[in-house]
């Protein structure tokens, strides 16, 4: 279905339209953004959409090293936020991004704090709201340009692919069975369940995972492995000590960020990735809802960097714009904006509660380690699929070649260091592959303009040259 351009309505577009007689789509029709069903269905609708993101949106912080309930409360108020400034246009929930968690696990080797950790991700942000802004001024072209199908896709590709040794250096030594085990269940439920089970995978894993580890351990008893330091020690597989301890009310722990030039060009690739993301999920929202929604990419960028701004400032994770909640709009044709409304009050709501972000903080590193070794493999082929999608050809030079050295660089970890200054990882892969797929573009093109320009003065010396020849009769009479 062709979208086609619908003036932007003004306001905050947080008025809906009660759609039919409220209690489902019409035969052959949807529930656009500016409509809603009856309340008790719109609150339904967002009880599924709090269950869509929650698996992910609570996993990445603990994959990180950040509070599982302050990111649950802030991807409400997020929400919120990306819904004013679309001004409604582009329902959207907005959960922890996956995108920072290769410059987060860096900044840690490298000995930053958590704070350390939020100011560079805080930096991220800012940058991705300019580039928000940027693109609303200047059109949604300027994406294209900039992040061009085989340039985001390598940096996605690094993102996923070189969280590969925290894997199997951090999470799986410390419990190799149950993760495993865990592994076996993301898989399997992700394959062979289908539909809206099928998105909760990850969500299904940990749950499985925890409950395995708690068996085990009546079962079997404490075990004897690497903690999250690395230092073996005897212990149980689930402690749930700050679980008890934790008040059932109350807010989450914040704190304010700090700022480090280093740890910040760590975490910038993710910006191209979350630009990558809003690109497609617009696209997809717009594809869904019949509306041409291009106008509106620059706002969804600003409202996604404002997000990430926002929740890094009180301690919080990084934000985006989220798949599974757009596949839950995709299996009941209900695009309404006041679901995600609904949502992000739900969140507020869970936020709120310490006991469960303790027990949440507690997932045993060995289910870590089942869950992540899916998920950064996905991640990675994400950027597979941006290739095939955009049919990037890598018969051409000035694809393949920088896009090569960039990855082995971002996936190999390698450094360069001048004075107090480092590059290394995912930043290094990332600055290789973009810098070098532009200059190298510009190289050639720049070699074909030079062709051109010789093979035009060619062409008008002999235009010259055959002009001021006599011709044959001539020849004949002069002779």
């Amino acid at each position: 279905m062709k979208g086609t351009e619908v003036p932007a309505r003004r306001g905050l577009g947080v008025g809906w339209r009660l759609h039919g007689d409220g209690r489902a789509p019409r035969p052959g029709a949807a529930v656009l953004p500016h409509e809603r069903l009856s309340w008790p269905r719109t609150l339904g609708l967002g009880a599924q959409h709090v269950v869509a993101m929650f698996g992910a949106t609570f996993v990445f912080p603990v994959v990180m090293g950040l509070d599982p309930n302050l990111a649950i409360m802030m991807s409400g108020v997020a929400t919120v936020l990306f819904l004013l400034v679309v001004q409604g246009r582009v329902p959207s929930y907005l959960g922890t991004s996956a995108s920072f968690v290769g410059g987060v696990a860096a900044i840690r080797t490298a000995g930053g704090s958590t704070a350390t950790v939020t100011g560079a991700i805080l930096v991220a942000g800012l940058v991705l709201s300019v580039v928000g802004l940027l693109v609303h001024r200047l059109g949604p072209s300027l994406v294209n340009r900039l992040f061009p199908p085989v340039v985001a896709g390598a940096v996605v590709l690094l993102i996923g692919l070189s969280l590969a040794p925290v894997v199997a250096d951090i999470y799986w030594p410390q419990d190799q069975w149950t993760a495993l085990a865990t592994m076996c269940v993301v898989i399997a439920v992700g394959v062979l369940l289908r539909g809206f089970w099928s998105r909760l995978a990850v969500f299904v894993g940990l749950v499985v995972g925890y409950v395995l580890s708690w068996a085990l351990d009546r079962a079997l008893g404490p075990i004897t492995a690497p903690g999250p330091d690395g230092k073996v020690t005897t212990h149980a597989r689930v402690q749930l000590e700050s679980v008890a301890s934790a008040d059932w009310f109350g807010l989450p722990a914040l704190h304010a960020p700090s700022f480090s030039a280093s740890a910040a060009l760590l975490v910038l690739p993710g910006v191209i990735a979350l630009i990558a993301e809003n690109a497609g999920h617009v696209k997809a929202v717009g594809e869904m809802t019949g509306e041409n929604l291009d106008p509106v990419l620059g706002r969804a960028v600003l409202g996604d960097g404002l997000a990430t701004v926002l929740s890094a400032a009180v301690g919080g994770p990084p934000t985006t714009t989220y798949a599974e909640n757009i596949g839950v709009m995709a299996a009941t044709r209900v695009y309404s904006a006041a679901a995600y409304w609904a949502a992000a009050g739900a969140a507020l709501a869970f936020g709120l509660c310490p006991k469960f972000g303790a027990l949440v903080a507690a997932t045993p590193g060995g289910v870590l380690g089942g869950i992540t070794v899916v998920l950064y493999g996905m991640i990675g082929l994400l950027g597979a699929k941006i290739w095939i999608k955009a049919k990037v050809d890598f018969a051409d030079p000035v694809n393949l070649v920088p896009i090569a050295a960039g990855s082995v660089l971002g996936i190999g970890g390698v450094e360069i260091t001048l004075g107090d200054f480092s590059i290394s990882g995912i930043a290094l892969g990332t600055v290789v592959t973009l810098l070098g797929h532009h200059a190298l573009a510009a190289g050639r093109r720049a070699g074909e303009e030079v062709r051109e320009f010789e093979q035009r003065a060619v062409g008008r010396k002999t235009a010259v040259a055959e002009v001021g020849a006599p011709v044959p009769e001539q020849q004949h009479q002069e002779a």
